[in-house]
């Protein structure tokens, strides 16, 4: 059984990186990470020109209708060159949840998704940053067949930028039940967006608030009161994102410390010749090779294994952030004080491996979800 890439999923990974090579360099990444909303439209354009925010929408919709296999090598690649904008929340996030919608809104927006001329995002977390049903405390009161939204989501990723926000609030019940998906126009009255600080400039977040927020039936994505089974499908697919991000990112910063290590001099030689740094370089390729196949084994599992799927996921998600924050401080030691400057490039990845620690769950989180179903199995 061949378990590597097919032709044209390297054909993907090639493209993708000669391409971001040229259009994100790190140049490019400090001067968008400056400005106001923290991406480049015409970047976006750019991707949407290539067919990459339509990777995993279906082809009746103007998508490739490739899987999260291609979607994490995509990634990959995009961890690599810190793509800094809101690919992520809406190629992958936005479109996710969409694909469970109805049809009316599979049709009003996935197209426009496909093709760049819409983004989306989700407005998931709330103050007590909880990852499960219980959670989810904004509430939606519904009255003459329309909701009213009440509440706030916490870090969600480039709000002003979307048209949509992808939202779950409580209609009904307590922990996972009676929580209901809604699509969420930017521009709904009532709704109200602000600036986070973050660590991570190249993902810009907000705090979004609802008060007395209006939306018709037909806003719902699923089942009024059942929308917390997509919203499991959406933590799935950004969990195996950031592993893949976390990927790409981790050889970014092995190729930048050994490109380091060859030019910076002491003591009248490259560092790069000495042997603790050798072995610090090769602890890194040690940690990164193994866990390659855990992300794209996870992105496999999400296509064509639903079954092994949940812990795939939990491992990949897990274990290539802890790789990600063990190679960035490597990295950080291989560079020395140039490597804390602001000067230097090295602290768009390293201030992405924290970030991507925590997002979509932390090692902790994912090793009890691990445990949680070998005791479920058992």
């Amino acid at each position: 059984m061949d378990f590597g890439l097919n032709d044209e999923q390297e054909q993907l990974q090639r493209s993708a990186r000669d391409f971001l090579d040229g259009e994100c360099p790190p140049s490019f990444v400090r001067e968008t990470s400056r400005e106001g909303e923290g991406y480049s439209p015409r970047l976006h354009r750019r991707m949407a020109e290539m067919g990459w925010t339509g990777l995993i929408v279906p082809e009746a919709h103007g998508g490739l209708g490739l899987g999260m296999l291609d979607m994490a090598l995509l990634l990959e690649e995009m961890g690599r060159a810190a793509v800094p904008g809101p690919f992520f929340a809406s190629s992958v996030l936005a479109v996710t949840a969409l694909r469970k919608a109805s049809a009316a809104l599979r049709k009003q927006w996935l197209p426009r998704l496909a093709s760049g001329e819409a983004i989306g995002t989700l407005a998931l977390s709330e103050v007590s940053d909880r990852l499960d049903g219980a959670g989810v405390t904004s509430r939606a009161k519904k009255t003459r067949g329309r909701y009213q939204l009440d509440g706030s989501k916490m870090f969600v990723l480039f709000a002003p930028a979307a048209d949509f926000l992808i939202a779950p609030f409580r209609t009904s019940g307590k922990a996972d039940d009676g929580i209901t998906l809604f699509l969420v126009p930017r521009d709904t009255p009532g709704v109200r967006i602000s600036a986070l600080d973050t660590i991570d400039l190249t993902r810009r977040v907000y705090q979004v608030d609802f008060a007395r927020a209006q939306l018709p039936a037909t806003a719902v994505i699923g089942a009024e009161g059942k929308g917390w089974s997509v919203v499991r499908e959406v933590l799935a697919a950004g969990a195996v994102g950031i592993a893949a991000d976390c990927l790409g990112g981790s050889q970014r910063l092995l190729e930048m410390s050994v490109e380091y290590s060859k030019v910076r001099q002491q003591f009248g030689r490259p560092i790069g010749s000495f042997q603790a740094l050798k072995h610090i370089a090769a602890e890194m390729i040690a940690d990164i090779e193994p866990a390659r196949s855990l992300a794209w084994y996870a992105g496999y599992a999400l296509d064509a294994l639903p079954k092994e799927a949940p812990r795939a996921v939990a491992m990949a998600k897990s274990h290539l952030s802890e790789v990600y924050s063990k190679v960035a401080n490597r990295a950080l030691q291989m560079h020395g004080g140039i490597g804390f400057t602001w000067e230097h490039d090295l602290h768009f990845w390293y201030k992405r491996a924290i970030w991507n620690r925590s997002a979509f769950g932390d090692p902790q989180w994912h090793r009890a979800r691990i445990a949680e179903l070998a005791s479920f199995a058992a």
